[in-house]
């Protein structure tokens, strides 16, 4: 597996890790991991917006088709 990355990322990942004093390794492990975190959130929402969607009926569009007899 190969990676490239723009001048300007190495640059800042660099500055970020002497700023913080951790490596730049580390950087890009957290940055990555909330990356992470914040698609698999949006991928769940998505998903729950389309089973919403599915699953929810008006009430004629459910009682559409039954018969009620008053007996």
């Amino acid at each position: 597996m190969e990676f490239k990355l723009d001048a300007s990322f190495i640059e800042a990942i660099q500055n970020y890790a002497k700023l913080l004093n951790k490596e730049p390794s580390d950087i890009i492990k957290e940055a990555l991991e909330d990356y992470f975190v914040k698609v698999e959130k949006e991928l769940l929402e998505k998903s729950f917006e389309k089973e919403s969607a599915l699953t929810s009926f008006s009430s004629e569009e459910f009682f559409d088709g039954l018969d009620f007899d008053d007996e």
